[in-house]
């Protein structure tokens, strides 16, 4: 069964880059967007906005600011797994 993970619209790289590696990838547009997401991506622009945090959704928040889709997948792997 494949992870589920919420990204923010705007990582359009990093929806690739996941989706490359297995991932069931949803678009974040709202706080009840996250919820049943295995792991959350932010870009950190807007995470305040959203009220996404690992406490809301019970899963891991990585924020993608500074980060390479590489980089985040590896995180995403790193927190699920």
């Amino acid at each position: 069964m494949s992870k589920k993970i919420g990204i923010e619209q705007s990582l359009t790289d990093v929806e690739a880059a996941l989706k490359e590696k297995g991932y069931e990838v949803v678009m974040m547009k709202t706080q009840d967007d996250a919820k049943g997401c295995d792991c959350c991506v932010v870009t950190g622009l807007d995470s305040n906005m959203l009220g996404i945090s690992d406490t809301t959704t019970g899963a891991p928040v990585i924020e993608a600011s500074g980060l390479s889709a590489d980089e985040i997948c590896q995180r995403v792997d790193q927190k699920i797994h």
